[in-house]
């Protein structure tokens, strides 16, 4: 594999043409540099865009309900279609087993792909021998290319000019005056922003989705990296688990503006406080959600089936959800 498929810069040197590249999703929703990958991908010739992701225990998380677990990852297939589909990218989606091994060897054998797209924390370790899901994942596939996506870039890592924000956000995750306060600070300073949306309000897991994606791609418009955990459990369970798991210079917790949150009656903001030495600021912001935009016309449109609406996710027994 050559240097510039690796890091993503410059065409891959991987033969694609006509194929299916596979997104695997074991950490986030989302991703510049996915994004970057998956439109290089395309202007190379993949005929076709698939994403799946296993119902696993998020390392940021701490979910433990069966079910919570396959609406996680339901959920970060969902966004990141979403995403793509912002940009014109129409892509297939899939739930897997619990078990990312089996979960990604299932995904490879059903799809068949020219080239796996890994995406996952650089440490992303599984099972008893705690093996590396990337190693695993290049001595098993010898003959499908496996390329790392890190969900944590390690270009950021050693760029000290580089802020690294966690996002607390629900009901104001697309508030239109949320993202002018992200992209505003991203302008006076590179920001990297990690986005969680614990339970908040009567908001249905779908709507949590189309949120935090429209979120998204609106970060990636204005050239921001930025990714997401679209469902997350508690909220200071999620805060914790997002401290201990990621890079994070500073604390942002949005609530509604002009209604009582129960975040702040639950002593969201002292509680964070208390398990970290980062800034933690509390902000308000309105409950308009931003427009969804039309997506890019100069972007191109990956062959395929196209999911009903964008959203039918299987999992591996092939029923629709």
């Amino acid at each position: 594999m050559s240097e510039a498929s690796a890091n993503g810069s410059g065409a891959p040197a991987i033969d694609v043409e006509g194929g299916t590249v596979l997104a695997f999703l074991n950490e986030v929703a989302g991703g510049r540099r996915l994004l970057q990958l998956l439109r290089e991908r395309i202007d190379a010739g993949a005929a076709r865009i698939a994403l799946a992701a296993p119902q696993n225990q998020p390392m940021a998380g701490q979910i433990v309900d069966r079910d919570e677990l396959a609406d996680a990852a339901r959920s970060r297939v969902e966004v990141t279609q979403a995403v793509l589909a912002e940009f014109g990218i129409e892509a297939e989606g899939a739930v897997m087993d619990p078990d990312p091994l089996l979960a990604l060897d299932d995904a490879i054998r059903a799809y068949e792909p020219a080239e796996v797209l890994l995406s996952c924390l650089t440490e992303s370790r599984y099972g008893l021998l705690r093996r590396d899901l990337v190693e695993w994942a290049r001595g098993h596939f010898e003959e499908t290319p496996i390329t790392h996506v890190p969900v944590r870039i390690d270009d950021d890592a050693v760029r000290w000019d580089v802020t690294h924000t966690l996002v607390v956000a629900t009901q104001t995750v697309a508030s239109a005056d949320l993202l002018g306060r992200l992209k505003a600070r991203a302008a006076e300073k590179p920001h990297r922003y990690t986005f969680i949306s614990p339970r908040s309000g009567q908001l249905s897991r779908e709507e949590v989705c189309d949120r935090l994606a429209r979120t998204l791609a609106e970060m990636y418009r204005a050239d921001i990296d930025a990714t997401g955990q679209p469902m997350s459990p508690a909220p200071f369970a999620a805060v914790q688990n997002a401290i201990e798991h990621y890079r994070i210079d500073e604390v942002l917790i949005s609530t509604l503006a002009g209604e009582q949150s129960v975040w702040l009656e639950e002593g969201l903001i002292d509680r964070v406080q208390e398990i970290t030495d980062k800034p933690v600021e509390h902000v308000e912001a309105g409950g308009d959600v931003a427009p969804a935009s039309t997506p890019q016309a100069e972007a191109p449109v990956a062959a395929g089936v196209a999911p009903a609406e964008g959203k039918t996710v299987t999992d591996t027994a092939g029923e629709a959800h």
